[in-house]
């Protein structure tokens, strides 16, 4: 097969740069913390807020598209803020604070104590969260793998050859290498073997994707890419209109200030985090 030329990715281009005054290794540490449902970096999403440092005492602002947004997605991104930031040389003191969220003191308080999700909302939450990250992992991996699976696709390869090709392969085909190296961090993040020799697409254990269950795994793969895709689009044009940002490329029209971000975990209500369990993979049509 000949070179694949490559196309944007899945989340188009950057909207937000580092701002003046932020030290670079800072919003790269914040940069490798990322939406768990969106799979982007909260630096690309618009959800740093602010970034402030004094001798080795960091504070960070993030802010979401709504008051409701999910508590448990919310909570995440703020403790990884907390440890990607801490993790900074240099840095001796750490505050994240999350904004203009109806959870925010249990959150920022829950991170600052270290106490996990369960112990930010005693009686309520329905254990941590670590599963909930592995499922969106296992998510964005399939969307990944898509991604790539479909670049060659369209360069003439058969469902044949890919069920038989190896990273490795795939890399030496494809000219541009992001939706590539999209897919070995996700492969990275869920332990499963990226080297050249393994299988292009597996699944979530790392077992090999068969020719004849590719067709509608790929199909399946498409339905939860184009449900990431979606929801990204939502989430910038609701911060855009909620902080008066100028509007993402690639979204038509800014939702409404009152519309609430619809996510896999829950809808605007009261909070009730029993209620906030992993999203179920759907099907196709």
């Amino acid at each position: 097969m000949g070179a694949v030329a490559g196309e944007a990715g899945v989340l188009g281009p950057e909207v937000f740069t580092r701002p003046d005054g932020v030290a670079e290794e800072l919003w790269t540490a914040l940069g490798t913390v990322r939406d768990p449902e969106l799979d982007a970096p909260v630096t690309d999403l618009g959800f740093v807020a602010g970034v402030s440092s004094v001798e080795g005492a960091v504070e960070v602002e993030l802010r979401l598209p709504t008051y409701f947004c999910a508590p448990n997605f919310a909570y995440l991104m703020v403790a990884d803020a907390y440890d990607a930031v801490a993790a900074v040389p240099g840095v001796r003191k750490v505050v994240v604070r999350l904004e203009d969220h109806f959870a925010s003191d249990e959150i920022n308080n829950g991170v600052a104590a270290s106490r996990g999700f369960e112990g930010s909302f005693p009686g309520l939450a329905d254990g941590e969260l670590e599963e909930l990250r592995r499922t969106f992992r296992r998510k964005a991996h399939r969307a990944c793998q898509e991604q790539v699976a479909s670049r060659l696709l369209k360069a003439g390869w058969t469902m044949l050859t890919l069920a038989d090709t190896t990273l490795g392969e795939a890399d030496a085909a494809l000219d541009s290498k992001v939706e590539l190296e999209r897919l070995l961090r996700r492969r990275d993040d869920l332990g499963l073997d990226h080297g050249p020799e393994a299988a292009l697409l597996v699944q979530d254990d790392g077992t090999p994707i068969t020719a004849v269950d590719l067709p509608l795994q790929l199909r399946m793969a498409k339905t939860t890419r184009i449900s990431i895709e979606g929801n990204s689009g939502l989430c910038r044009g609701l911060l855009s209109v909620r902080y008066g940002l100028p509007r993402p490329a690639g979204v038509d029209q800014a939702a409404e200030p009152q519309a609430e971000h619809q996510s896999a975990q829950q809808q605007s209500a009261p909070f009730q985090p029993a209620q906030f369990q992993p999203a179920q993979y759907q099907a196709a049509e």
